[in-house]
């Protein structure tokens, strides 16, 4: 086993001390052999993640250098100095909006993350997510409208954390915002039965391509109709939490168009 010298096969024998023994030795080098494996593959997912972070990073990076030596002329009209400027802001909260997404993935997967289990109320947690989107729908003349059905008596919820779960759904309703229309609309309606708590949040755009539904939710998978700013990690990082919260979340296309979202939280 120090030299992996693997499969070791020990001899076996039918009873007693030496059977016993052959048993937890067998058993010791099977779950060694089961770390080693899982080291590997750890060191595999930790290179790739550092490649997909580099590749993801450099573009922005070197836009923004680009900027910055247009902005070092000296004769530079001030219309054009400040578009140059505004520009590379924008770079530069797409490279800090990058980073830290990454950095939750990264952690995700090292799972060094601690949810929580409190109550969370779903019509409030679809409301504080939808604040920071409320704007740019506004300029875009979207509408966003929430259905949650007749349940003053007993609100839907579920166990989960409040902060996470926030992140998950902002990141499902920017992706709907970004494909649908202007002028268009986002419904979101949820409910919930003695199995499970669920969300659904639809929108009038155009839908998923057939090819791009299987891959949705993969880190850095950019679909058809992806934009070019898109780097195909806040589907990837929804997923993630939900499942972590003891979730599913499911993407389809709408019989009368538009695409659909489906969260299930299980106690």
């Amino acid at each position: 086993m120090l030299h992996s010298n693997t499969p070791i096969k020990f001899k076996k024998y039918r009873e007693g001390e030496l059977s016993i023994l052959e048993s937890e030795l067998s058993k010791m080098t099977l779950r060694l052999r089961e770390q080693a494996l899982a080291l590997t593959s750890e060191k595999k997912l930790l290179a790739n993640s550092m490649a997909d972070i580099s590749h993801q990073i450099r573009s922005p990076l070197t836009s923004s250098n680009l900027i910055l030596s247009l902005l070092r002329e000296q004769n530079l009209p001030v219309p054009r100095r400040q578009q140059l400027t505004q520009e590379l802001a924008q770079l530069l909260s797409r490279i800090d909006w990058l980073v830290e997404s990454l950095l939750k993935i990264s952690k995700m997967d090292a799972g060094t993350i601690p949810f929580k289990r409190d109550p969370i109320l779903v019509a409030d947690l679809i409301r504080h997510a939808a604040e920071p989107l409320l704007i740019p729908m506004e300029l875009r003349s979207q509408t966003l409208t929430l259905d949650s059905g007749d349940h003053a008596s007993a609100p839907p919820q579920f166990l989960g954390d409040y902060s996470w779960s926030t992140e998950a759904v902002l990141n499902i309703l920017k992706n709907c915002m970004e494909h649908t229309p202007a002028g268009g609309s986002i419904h979101v309606s949820f409910s919930q039965n003695t199995i499970f708590t669920e969300i659904v949040i639809e929108d009038n755009g155009p839908g998923f391509d057939a090819k791009d539904l299987p891959h949705l939710f993969e880190r850095f998978y950019k679909g058809k109709n992806a934009s070019e700013q898109s780097v195909g990690i806040g589907l990837a990082l929804a997923r993630m939490i939900i499942t972590r919260q003891n979730g599913t979340l499911k993407a389809e296309n709408r019989p009368e168009g538009g695409a659909r979202f489906i969260l299930k939280f299980y106690p």
